[in-house]
């Protein structure tokens, strides 16, 4: 058990909501897009009217198939815009998708109470100096700069030890440490640098770490962000992510099955509403 931005995960808790603030219009899923500030504060209320623990913030897409890539001044003034109105309309902790260290200290200073690194603190080496100052709660992804082979299972639960002993050496304690497995960020090819490359096949990979979660998250909360992704859309054969919401549940469900804690989603309402019922569901059928 857990405790991220002082709001308990893993363990006897529910399992918590992290609802997908995006602000960069390149985006993959273009309808989770807000720039606005009215748009920002309207999606941010309504995400918490339907059940969201921690909002997400993200000012630039990693999605490895796409040319995203925007100066960190751009990043950082997009995120610190969203999170000052974010703080307007919410009490709900406040996390930071992004793995650079100038931005996610200027999202600290803001207030950001989490930064969720999709390198797993591996992209830029100043982070570790950033998180050390500030003592953030971690979402800490699988990644690595190099081709990664072997057993998919294996070698995500060694990318996610990598991670977690920069934390250790930047004095973050485990107990505000949360894993992810980085659902579509293992691919062969891609025309950004936020991905790991594989040689096997992707789409088998995200299955596998799928199946065996209660493997990969070893002692920590694990925290699952497979909205309307690309695996979703290839299993279904529809390539408008917005397509994709049915899937993207199923998904979710099974996820909690397997033991996933927390879940990052575009569809708040919708994934609360499924894991409710899986929980009572799954605990039933455990005889808990």
């Amino acid at each position: 058990m857990a405790k991220i931005a002082n709001v308990g995960v893993g363990g006897t808790n529910p399992v918590r909501i992290m609802g997908i603030l995006n602000t960069s219009p390149e985006s993959f899923y273009k309808k989770s897009v807000n720039t606005s500030k009215t748009n920002i504060r309207n999606t941010v209320k309504l995400m918490e009217s339907q059940g969201a623990d921690f909002i997400d913030v993200g000012g630039m897409s990693t999605a490895p198939y796409l040319s995203t890539m925007i100066s960190e001044k751009t990043e950082s003034k997009r995120i610190l815009n969203a999170i000052k109105i974010v703080q307007n309309s919410t009490n709900l902790p406040v996390s930071v998708d992004t793995c650079r260290a100038s931005v996610a200290r200027d999202a600290l200073e803001c207030g950001a109470e989490i930064i969720n690194d999709i390198s797993g603190l591996k992209y830029d080496k100043k982070m570790q100096d950033v998180i050390s100052e500030f003592s953030p709660s971690l979402i800490l992804c699988a990644f690595a700069p190099k081709t990664v082979f072997g057993n998919p299972v294996t070698s995500t639960k060694k990318l996610l030890r990598d991670s977690l002993q920069i934390a250790k050496k930047s004095n973050i304690s485990s107990e505000n440490i949360v894993l992810d497995p980085a659902i579509g960020f293992f691919r062969k090819s891609g025309k950004g640098p936020f991905f790991t490359k594989i040689k096997s096949d992707w789409l088998e990979r995200d299955l596998s770490v799928l199946k065996n979660l209660s493997s990969i998250k070893q002692t920590f909360p694990i925290l699952i962000s497979v909205s309307n992704k690309s695996f979703i859309g290839k299993i279904l054969g529809k390539e408008n992510p917005k397509d994709r919401i049915f899937g993207s549940i199923a998904a979710e469900t099974i996820s909690v099955m397997n033991g996933a804690d927390v879940i990052r989603t575009h569809n708040v309402e919708a994934t609360k509403d499924a894991i409710t019922i899986t929980s009572k569901l799954y605990k039933k059928h455990k005889g808990l």
